[in-house]
């Protein structure tokens, strides 16, 4: 039986759901910027610009982005890594590259806690969190921009990736 469940703050959400999978295959799948797009569902999130896997903090991945209430319609999003912890947590800073080549952050994260609960599943644990966005974007922007449903789908294309994938080779 899959559970899952999430709730909203002033602040954050989060969503949490029973994943039947191992963690290190849905971390694995996390963890592979081509995956991202189906993860999310929403139709923002087109292709990586950069493919390699994120294996380490501070790493940043481009990802090509389309929102009808985006100024520019397609847009870039640079994302950088700032949790790594393989296979029980990841996380990213989305910000955008400047034209002088320096990467601004709006001050909202996407976070990813993974706990086996056995060698075949995996509590997955998702928070959107934009409590550090500052006003001058809060002007521009509503927070959060999407409702809770919007994690619990994500969550559940996971889960079937993470069903549906092979196992992650192991690093040396």
């Amino acid at each position: 039986m899959t559970r899952s469940t999430h709730t909203v703050d002033q602040e954050n959400m989060t969503a949490t759901r029973t994943v039947a999978a191992p963690a290190a295959r849905v971390f694995a799948v996390l963890a592979d910027p081509t995956t991202h797009a189906a993860i999310d569902g929403t139709g923002w999130v087109r292709e990586p610009v950069d493919r390699a896997p994120l294996t380490e903090v501070g790493q940043v991945f481009r990802m090509d982005m389309y929102n009808a209430n985006h100024p520019d319609g397609d847009y870039q999003m640079a994302n950088k890594v700032h949790v790594l912890d393989p296979p029980r947590a990841i996380g990213w800073l989305p910000g955008q590259e400047k034209g002088d080549g320096h990467l601004e952050f709006g001050g909202w994260l996407w976070r990813y806690d993974l706990a086996p609960l056995g060698p075949s599943e995996t509590e997955v644990r998702l928070t959107y969190d934009w409590s550090a966005v500052p006003r001058s974007i809060r002007e521009y922007i509503q927070f959060p921009p999407f409702g809770p449903e919007h994690l619990a789908n994500s969550l559940r294309h996971l889960a079937e990736l993470a069903a549906t994938s092979p196992a992650p080779t192991p690093h040396g």
